[in-house]
Parts: C-alpha cells; sequence; structure tokens
C-alpha cells in the first residue's frame, strides 16, 4: 500500500478501511486527503495490493476495526509512524533490500520516479503527487539535467 498510495507514513498509518473498501470489495481506486496538504492524494490499488489487504482485512483481529492499520492497544487506534517505520524496514530486509537505502519515505517516490523514468511525462507525475508547484516536482524526483536530456534524445520526432 505504500508503493501504490504514495502516501507520507503519517497519512499511511491514519487510513481508513473505508477508503479502500467499498460494499465488501477492495477498490481498484481510492482517494486520501493528506493531512500536511489538505488535498486529495487519488491512487490505484494494484492486483497484488488488492489481494494482500482482502487477506489482512479477513483476518480475525480485523473484525469491525475503523483503521486499515489497526494498533493493539486500546489507547492507539492505528499503529504509530515508529511502528509503521519498523514494519518498512522488516519487509524491505525480507526482500534483501538494504534498509538504510530504502526506508519508508522513499517507498512514496517509487511509483512515481519509475514513472516518470519510463515515460518524461512530469506533469503526470506532478498530479500523481497532489503537488501544486512542478519545481516540488523536480526537486522531489532529483531530476537533472542529465536524465532530461536522455529523454530528450530518446524521443524520436
Amino acid at each position: 500500500m505504500a508503493i501504490d498510495s504514495k502516501l507520507r507514513g503519517s497519512n499511511q498509518v491514519k487510513m481508513n478501511v473505508v477508503d479502500v473498501m467499498a460494499s465488501g470489495q477492495i477498490k481498484e481506486r481510492a482517494s486520501v486527503l493528506q493531512s500536511k496538504t489538505q488535498k486529495p492524494v487519488r491512487f490505484e490499488i494494484s492486483e497484488g495490493t488488492r489481494a494482500s489487504v482482502e487477506k489482512l482485512l479477513k483476518a480475525e483481529l480485523m473484525v469491525d476495526v475503523e483503521y486499515l492499520w489497526a494498533g493493539r492497544l486500546h489507547e492507539r487506534p492505528h499503529i504509530s509512524t515508529r511502528q509503521y517505520a519498523r514494519i518498512v524496514r522488516n519487509w524491505l530486509t525480507s526482500v534483501d533490500l538494504k534498509a538504510k537505502t530504502y526506508g519508508n519515505h522513499s517507498m512514496r517516490r517509487a511509483t512515481d520516479t519509475q514513472t516518470y523514468k519510463k515515460t518524461g511525462n512530469l506533469r503526470a507525475v506532478q498530479l500523481l503527487f497532489g503537488h501544486t508547484k512542478k519545481d516540488r516536482t523536480i526537486r522531489y524526483l532529483c531530476v537533472e539535467l542529465e536524465d532530461t536530456l536522455a529523454i530528450a534524445e530518446a524521443i524520436e520526432i
């Protein structure tokens, strides 16, 4: 979900079940309001993620929960961002990626970086991130002049 949604960890942990499920089915697309910007982020939920979330929500301890990442303690309705970071770190290690190289914030950029590299469409990536200014998207993607020139050279007119 971290890769699909492109949400910050603080928004990820606060996702509600209704954000991703309707009429007993996991949605193909979802929209979540970002707490930092108060703007919605719309995203597709990949088939693999839908299957994982469906499996999660069928678990016995997920009956009648409000939050997708429910906390185990009554005073905490959802997991903390620290717990979320630990889960991401453990997942990275389990798939043989270095947790120091990747992290919960780099999960946010993963699909958009690949979208930009494959298409060179900065405006599309800007919309996916929910950024209002292209310069923010450029900085976020770490787009360099060399990247831009390589994309321009690859396009045949």
